[in-house]
């Protein structure tokens, strides 16, 4: 029988402490390379906060009178145009 040498015991050390440190590897997605790889959101439009304006409206006062609804996505629409003007480019 072939008896185990002393470097046979330091490969297995090895490759245990080099699993070890992979497990420790966060891959959550979390972190600067992950913010660098999140898609830019599209520049606002009157269109994109009209839509974005009346599904906020659907959500919380759909019981309302449609005229007064619509009053509320006009003053919203103004509101993200104007921020989206005065917003710093990214």
């Amino acid at each position: 029988m072939k008896s185990s040498t002393p470097h046979t015991g330091i490969r297995i050390l090895l490759a245990a402490l080099a699993a070890l440190a992979l497990t420790a590897c966060e891959t959550t997605g979390s972190g600067p390379a992950a913010e660098a790889a999140k898609p830019a959101e599209p520049p606002m439009t009157h269109a994109r906060a009209a839509t974005q304006c009346w599904m906020s409206t659907e959500k919380g006062s759909s019981g309302k009178d449609i005229d007064k609804r619509a009053d509320v996505v006009t003053k919203c629409i103004d509101d993200k145009m104007k921020a989206a003007k005065t917003a710093p480019a990214t």
